[in-house]
């Protein structure tokens, strides 16, 4: 088990097994010592939580657990690149976030903090990284959040 999981278990997070994709992409490309993960929704064993818009079905507390999911699930498909060693990642080069929104919710970067936090606690020194928080008034399958990922490894 990688450093990373066990920081996760400590967390309170089991890590699942990566997900398939759910249309026609694939859920990871590695690019020499990068790997570009497919936006991540919060999906536990197959169900999406969090459904709906923040500040209308949802509140902002909501939508940063729902990031955390989406951190968790990018962390799956990142150990799978990784041929299930996630000591060999080296740095969280960035996230983007895309948050479901009311037009009048502007709270959109703690939202995505769900998701920050996650990366800072679990990956120490490697995990802070650039990052995007975007609203959006909708996102696939009605999802609260959505999350993509660049991660350099060795």
């Amino acid at each position: 088990m990688s450093a990373v999981e066990t920081k996760l278990k400590e967390m309170g997070h089991d890590l699942p097994v990566a997900a398939a994709p759910a249309a026609n992409y694939v859920p990871y490309v590695v690019s020499g010592n990068l790997i570009f993960v497919s936006g991540q929704l919060p999906a536990i064993n197959g169900e999406f939580k969090y459904t709906g818009k923040i500040g209308a079905d949802l509140t902002a507390e909501d939508g940063y657990k729902a990031a955390q999911i989406c951190a968790i699930n990018i962390i799956a498909q990142v150990k799978a690149a990784c041929g299930g060693d996630l000591d060999r990642v080296t740095r969280i080069v960035k996230l983007g976030g895309f948050v479901a929104s009311t037009s009048d919710f502007t709270g959109q970067p703690g939202v995505i903090n769900g998701a920050s936090d996650l990366m800072a606690e679990a990956f120490g020194e490697k995990g802070p990284h650039a990052r995007s928080a975007v609203a959006t008034p909708v996102l696939p399958l009605d999802v609260a959040v959505e999350i993509d990922a660049i991660v350099e490894f060795a």
